[in-house]
C-alpha cells in the first residue's frame, strides 16, 4: 500500500555518531529523488519544539558523507519528555504541512517518536544511530563500526608503551547498558579479560585472570572496560588490583567521546545510505512506527516499540573465544 507523502522531516537525537550524517544525506536526496521536500530539524526534538527547521536541497548534503557527527546537531530535551513539549513539536511539524519523520538515533530517541506519532499521528521511522549496537532488530547500528576501528587503534598503541614498560592497562570504553564495543574490541585486541555490564563478574575472576597472566610469563596486559559494568568505577577496580598485585604497575586509560568522532568506516557509511533510502521508502509504501535495520544483509524494518523493549544478547562464544585466546 503506497501512501502520499509530500514533505518529510529528518532529526538526529541522542548521542552522535559516526554515519548519522550519511543517513542525513541518504534520506534526503532518496525523497527529494521522488519528488518529496526534506526539512531538517536542529538540534532534535529541542529543534522540533522551537521550531528550528530548514528545507532541505541536495546543495545542504553536499560533501557530508565522510563528515563525523551531526551537521544538523543533536540534543537532549527535557521538555519533549512532557506532553505539552510534544503537542507544541507536533503543531510546528503540522504548520509546515510535514507528513512524516524519520529519527536517527537509540532507544531513547525511538520512545520519543513513538510517542509523538501515537499522541499525535505523525507518521515516523526510526534509522539505529548509535556506537552502542544495543538496538533489537539489526545487526549492527550506524556508528558501532566506527567506533570499534577507534577503540581498536587507540588499545593497538596503548599495548606499545604497556609492553615497553611491562603495564597492565585498564582501558574503559563506553556501553552504560550494553557491552558489545567492549566484548568486540576485547576479543580483536587480545584483551586479557573483559568486564561488561552484562555479566556479573567478581574480583574473585579478574584476579584469576592476572594470577594465569603470571604464570604464564606476560608482562604486559589490556583489560577492557565497559562503563557499566557491576565492578565499579574504574579507579575503584585499578585500585583493588593494585591492592591484591602490589607489583604490577597499574595505569588507566578512558578513551571517552572519541569513540563517537571521526570520518565513519566503510560500513558505517554503506549502512546508513541503505537504511537511510529504506526509511523514505518505507514511509512511501505506508510503513510507520518501525525502525529500518539490517539482518542478514536484508533490510528489515522492526516496530519500534520491540526495537526498544527488547534486548539484544552478547555472543557467549564469543566471549569464550576471548578468553581462551588471551591465556
Amino acid at each position: 500500500m503506497s501512501v502520499e507523502i509530500q514533505n518529510i522531516a529528518v532529526l538526529t537525537s541522542g548521542g552522535d555518531a559516526p554515519g548519522m550524517n550519511a543517513a542525513i544525506r541518504a534520506v534526503t536526496r532518496t525523497a527529494l529523488y521522488h519528488g518529496k521536500k526534506v526539512f531538517g530539524v536542529y538540534r532534535g526534538y529541542e529543534g522540533m519544539i522551537e521550531n528550528d527547521l530548514i528545507e532541505l536541497t541536495t546543495a545542504n548534503v553536499k560533501n557530508i558523507l565522510a563528515m563525523g557527527g551531526t551537521f544538523l546537531k543533536s540534543a537532549r530535551s527535557q521538555e519533549f519528555r512532557t506532553t505539552e513539549g510534544r503537542a507544541k513539536a507536533a503543531a510546528n511539524l503540522k504548520s509546515r504541512n510535514i507528513d512524516a519523520l524519520v529519527v536517527i538515533g537509540g532507544d531513547g530517541s525511538f520512545t520519543g517518536a513513538l510517542k509523538l506519532a501515537e499522541e499525535h499521528g505523525i507518521r515516523v521511522i526510526g534509522v539505529p544511530g548509535t556506537i552502542d549496537n544495543d538496538l533489537f532488530g539489526t545487526d549492527f547500528t550506524i556508528g558501532y563500526d566506527t567506533a570499534t576501528n577507534t577503540v581498536i587503534q587507540s588499545v593497538d598503541k596503548i599495548r606499545d608503551t604497556a609492553s615497553s614498560h611491562n603495564r597492565l592497562f585498564l582501558v574503559e570504553v563506553m556501553g552504560r547498558d550494553t557491552g558489545y564495543i567492549a566484548a568486540s574490541t576485547g576479543l580483536a585486541t587480545g584483551a586479557l579479560s573483559i568486564i561488561l555490564p552484562e555479566r556479573k563478574g567478581t574480583y574473585a575472576e579478574l584476579f584469576d585472570d592476572l594470577k594465569k597472566a603470571q604464570a604464564n610469563k606476560k608482562t604486559s596486559n589490556i583489560i577492557m572496560v565497559a562503563e557499566g559494568n557491576h565492578l565499579g568505577d574504574i579507579f575503584d577496580i585499578s585500585q583493588a588490583v593494585k591492592k591484591e598485585f602490589p607489583s604490577i604497575d597499574v595505569k588507566v586509560t578512558t578513551l571517552g567521546h572519541t569513540q563517537r568522532g571521526g570520518s565513519p568506516s566503510t560500513n558505517d557509511r554503506v549502512l546508513a545510505s541503505v537504511l537511510g533510502f529504506y526509511a523514505v521508502k518505507g514511509l512511501m509504501e505506508g510503513k510507520e512506527k518501525v525502525m529500518t535495520g539490517m539482518i542478514d544483509q536484508k533490510v528489515v524494518y522492526t516496530p519500534l516499540s520491540e526495537a526498544i523493549s527488547k534486548t539484544t544478547e552478547l555472543d557467549e562464544e564469543m566471549l569464550t573465544i576471548a578468553r581462551i585466546l588471551a591465556s
